[in-house]
């Protein structure tokens, strides 16, 4: 199983983390962290700077 960080854009005071997987190939809420989001990192970098939800796949 892969290693989780805290993203840097996670909130400071670490009520709002969001962890980033070192294989950077998912991600998680660190309140919930037996579900994790597995994404192709380039189309989830371009959905989170537009601002887009990304497609079901």
């Amino acid at each position: 199983m892969a290693e989780f960080r805290k993203s840097s854009y996670s909130d400071a005071n670490g009520a709002e983390c969001v962890e980033v997987a070192g294989t950077l190939d998912a991600v998680r809420d660190s309140k919930n962290p037996g579900v994790r989001l597995e994404v192709e990192l380039g189309a989830f970098l371009t959905a989170v700077r537009s601002g887009r939800r990304l497609e079901n796949r």
